[in-house]
């Protein structure tokens, strides 16, 4: 089932906004420029509201992307795009999360790395 939007997390100090432009470029189409409110960068990619939090989470940036439009079913299949196009570590939830699921549901994500992928937790 399509996920309502994409939130996935990159770690890597080295992976900025314009890298992750790049990307969306070649995977949804162009991008406008970036704005910056604060530490909170957003464009729009092919129509698709785009929000980069550089250190949302310690070393971890937060990419969000509010559409269901987007080429990806859900948040790990952009997570697996992001990690190959980059070759950084990306985390994501493994499926959607409802607030009723309690914190430990929160707590479970998707690592994908250089070491293939696996089932973690992540107490963000």
């Amino acid at each position: 089932m399509r996920q309502p939007d994409i939130e996935i997390y990159l770690k890597d100090s080295d992976v900025d906004h314009k890298a992750v432009t790049a990307w969306l470029a070649t995977a949804l189409g162009p991008c406008s420029p970036w704005a910056q409110k604060g530490q909170t960068w957003k464009c729009s990619a092919a129509g698709i509201a785009v929000t980069w939090v550089p250190n949302a989470v310690g070393k971890w940036n937060s990419l969000f992307l509010e559409s269901d439009s987007t080429p990806w079913d859900d948040d790990l299949a952009c997570a697996r795009a992001a990690h190959l196009a980059l070759g950084v570590e990306v985390r994501c939830a493994p499926g959607g999360w409802l607030e009723e699921e309690g914190e430990e549901g929160a707590d479970r994500w998707m690592r994908i790395s250089a070491d293939g992928e696996e089932e973690i937790t992540w107490r963000t």
